[in-house]
């Protein structure tokens, strides 16, 4: 390295934003992903030997893709070079390749090769490292916000180990956060910088899972913020809101307002409103909220408030609940609307519920002793000596496919407990129970 290297180094060291500057040096200092970094796990022990094969890093931005490949690269005794997939050319491929096969033959050394943005490579670059992937030549660690089962090469996939990374939970964001605040070698440790509860609190939702986002919001903070009387810089609730460009909205997730915004919602969508519907499912949406919880309250509604005046509801609402686990943030929220305003705007029953209810109590209250024998199995054995089953009428048989006969317990004979309305296609099944009834007398 000569003088004008070392002093660009140097200077980048220095003035790189402090996602760079803070990146941890060993796994012991990453934070989140016990899942594959327990001290008992795989990753862990492969690091700490020294003994990598290829592997694949997936997972969403921030969680430490390059921070492990980062970390590998200070514990490995083998070479370790890096290249981005968005702007490397096969002449890059070439020359590590070429390095590697002179570092094997000269010195032993095995060559670890990470390729950010993995998925960025086209095919025939992908072929291009299978051969040296394969013969040992190149240890190959890909990092990917893609699914790599989609986007990287079938061959490469199967002389790898696939790693999921997955996002950092609220408290890894706190711990990221004040362990910049605190850094006096790399972090901010120097500006004496403070943040207030409510904030670290703020941030480490608004982060969303990605720690670089959080640390690069901080930073803002601490070097826009002007010191107050006592010389200490004070990152409060309107500063982070200024730093993430966010506003706070008013929601504990486990105190009353949470509570509140998520009855409002369900109210909304039972009283046909679907403008209101959506406002607080954005409400909910933009501080934070599990949108499976949120897709499991729609559900609920679908099957309490509409029922079978409208079937398809509980349908929509489902596959809604399907499709946001897979989709996740930012789409899930389309998805999420068209599920609450399909409820909100569909007829309204809640006949089934007060069907289940009724009975549920009927059962609790009311000793039953006996099932009619007719619709007692007769498929079994010995069935027939007990007249299991003898004198069923099977419904096919007839006209309309009904057919009276007794079905309730004896000690409930002609008790109702679902009271269908006349509301949606529940009015059509009335008419249809009505009619079949009427023409089987």
């Amino acid at each position: 390295m000569d003088l004008f290297e070392y002093m660009r180094t140097n200077t980048l060291q220095k003035e790189s934003p402090l996602a760079s500057r803070l990146r941890p040096r060993t796994i012991e200092e990453v934070v989140g992903q016990e899942h594959i970094l327990g001290k008992d796990k795989l990753l862990y022990r492969a690091i700490k030997a020294d003994k990598l094969q290829s592997i694949i890093f997936y997972g969403p931005p921030g969680t430490g893709k390059t921070t492990i490949a980062k970390v590998i690269a200070n514990s490995t005794k083998s070479e370790f070079c890096q290249i981005n997939a968005t702007s490397a050319g096969k002449k890059d491929m070439e020359n590590v390749v070429e390095n590697a096969k002179q570092t094997l033959g000269a010195y032993g050394k095995r060559t670890i090769l990470f390729v950010d943005e993995i998925h960025r490579f086209n095919k025939g670059q992908q072929d291009y490292l299978l051969p040296f992937v394969e013969d040992g030549t190149i240890i190959l660690i890909g990092a990917t916000t893609e699914n790599p089962y989609f986007e990287v090469n079938g061959a490469l996939i199967s002389r790898s180990i696939v790693f999921e990374l997955k996002t950092l939970k609220k408290e890894h964001i706190q711990q990221l956060i004040q362990r910049a605040l605190t850094d006096m070698e790399r972090g901010l440790g120097a500006y004496h910088a403070i943040i207030t509860e409510e904030a670290l609190d703020f941030l480490s939702e608004m982060a969303d899972g990605d720690g670089r986002k959080a640390l690069n919001a901080i930073e803002l903070g601490v070097l826009t913020t002007e010191r107050g009387e006592d010389g200490k810089i004070h990152i409060t609730l309107p500063v982070a809101q200024e730093c993430i460009q966010k506003r706070a909205v008013r929601y504990d997730k486990t105190g009353d307002n949470h509570y509140d915004t998520i009855s409002a919602f369900i109210k909304s969508m039972r009283g046909s409103d679907p403008d209101a519907a959506v406002y607080y499912l954005a409400r909910m949406l933009y501080a934070g909220e599990s949108i499976t919880f949120i897709a499991r309250r729609i559900m609920i509604c679908a099957a309490e408030d509409v029922s079978n005046a409208d079937p398809n509801a509980l349908v929509v609402a489902t596959a809604a609940a399907q499709a946001v686990e897979r989709l996740g943030m930012p789409e899930a929220r389309i998805v999420l609307a068209q599920a609450a305003t399909y409820v909100a705007t569909a007829p309204k029953s809640n006949s089934a519920i007060m069907a289940i209810d009724e009975a549920m109590e009927a059962v609790k209250e009311q000793q039953i002793v006996t099932i009619p024998n007719h619709l007692r199995d007769a498929h079994y054995p010995g069935a027939k000596k007990l007249n299991h089953g003898t004198g069923y009428l099977y419904a096919h048989s007839y006209k309309n496919h009904y057919v009276k006969q007794q079905y309730l317990p004896d000690e409930l004979v002609g008790r109702e407990f679902y009271h269908l309305s006349e509301n949606g296609k529940e009015k059509d099944t009335k008419k249809h129970m009505e009619r079949i009834r009427r023409e089987a007398d």
